[in-house]
């Protein structure tokens, strides 16, 4: 007989919306210093997020999508990561880049159609950011069974949202991982929406923690609003997977209170009310009540941290702005590491071209 029973799957969360602990912080967590460095990723990754949609409307920048209201995620994520740890992110990952030792001025030039923007200097490791839908995580894999060979204790670590989840290319990475027992970390940004699709008409599934369960991977799901128990997961996740070799699967839940890209208008497609109810459980704010109920935090010590954050954005923006231009046909240079024959003549007329077109 069929039957559609699953097993649960386990929810973790420390903060309410108000910021109030459900549970006793973990020791290696209860620094004041440490909260407040995670708070300044958060603030950093918000305050990058709202000037670079400023630059794109103003023709300065491409197509650039947001993660506001996501921005614990990344943040636990950049974290908890190693150093010989490989990141392969999707597109709303700028809060673990920037712990990684990527500039924000090259998240820029990536987002503004220049190459070295996928080439950083200070992160040699690290996949640059994924755009087309879940090609990432097959790219996962085979770093996570090359680190595998390497038997050194690394891990990969791949992003996506729940839209990718639909895709071939996420489930046969998801059985690959799991047949091989390679050592990947998943973790999936449900922010409810893919581009104007809502999660209850992407999927049967109960959950999106529950599809792991057919790859044989186990899976969680975090509160992704809640920084701390993100903080927590993904730690205890990476160090299963240091411990066994397998893989995990972490379904992080959140709301993405702004546009798909600078390219969508959610007004078209999101409910005011669920919207306005999101925002009231979003990161930065609950996080900010945890550190005024918890760390004595107040609004002079929030304005000086803004204020810090922002210089670094803006210092950011002038190196991005004052950054002299690539050279026309330098995109042809990163495709191969040894051009073909046929792709340096496609180069060499692409140039003829724009003499003719001076």
């Amino acid at each position: 007989m069929i039957t559609n029973e699953y097993p649960d799957i386990e929810f973790r969360q420390f903060l309410d919306i108000h910021g109030n602990l459900l549970q006793a912080l973990p020791e290696h967590l209860d620094n004041r210093d440490q909260l407040l460095d995670i708070y300044q990723v958060l603030v950093t990754t918000r305050l990058f997020d709202e000037i670079a949609v400023n630059l794109q409307r103003t023709g300065m920048l491409g197509t650039y999508a947001q993660s506001m209201g996501q921005e614990a995620i990344g943040t636990a994520i950049g974290k908890e990561m190693l150093a010989n740890d490989v990141f392969i992110p999707y597109y709303r990952d700028v809060a673990t880049q920037i712990q990684r030792g990527v500039l924000l001025e090259e998240i820029l030039l990536y987002w503004g159609g220049d190459e070295r923007g996928s080439c950083f200097s200070q992160q040699a490791k690290d996949f640059p950011l994924c755009v087309p839908i879940a090609t990432q995580f097959c790219h996962a894999i085979g770093v996570a069974f090359a680190l595998k060979q390497q038997s050194q204790g690394s891990v990969a670590v791949v992003t996506g949202g729940d839209g990718a989840t639909s895709k071939g290319d996420f489930y046969e990475a998801l059985n690959i991982a799991g047949a091989m027992s390679l050592p990947c970390l998943f973790v999936i940004n449900n922010n409810q929406w893919a581009i104007s699709v809502p999660i209850q008409q992407q999927t049967a599934s109960k959950t999106i923690a529950h599809k792991a369960y057919a790859a044989g991977i186990t899976a969680i799901q975090i509160d992704g609003n809640d920084p701390i128990a993100m903080l927590v997961g993904v730690k205890q996740a990476l160090q299963q997977i240091r411990q066994t070799g397998k893989p995990f699967f972490i379904e992080a839940i959140s709301y993405r209170i702004c546009n798909h890209t600078t390219a969508d208008d959610a007004s078209r497609y999101m409910q005011q009310s669920l919207l306005d109810e999101a925002i009231q459980k979003e990161p930065l704010l609950r996080y900010k009540k945890f550190l005024e109920q918890q760390y004595q935090w107040n609004e002079k010590d929030d304005k000086k941290l803004y204020k810090k954050c922002q210089q670094k954005v803006d210092r950011a923006v002038n190196k991005y702005k004052n950054t002299k231009p690539q050279d026309s046909a330098e995109f042809f240079d990163y495709m191969y590491q040894d051009l073909p024959n046929d792709l340096a003549e496609q180069k060499q007329d692409f140039l003829e071209g724009l003499k003719r077109h001076e």
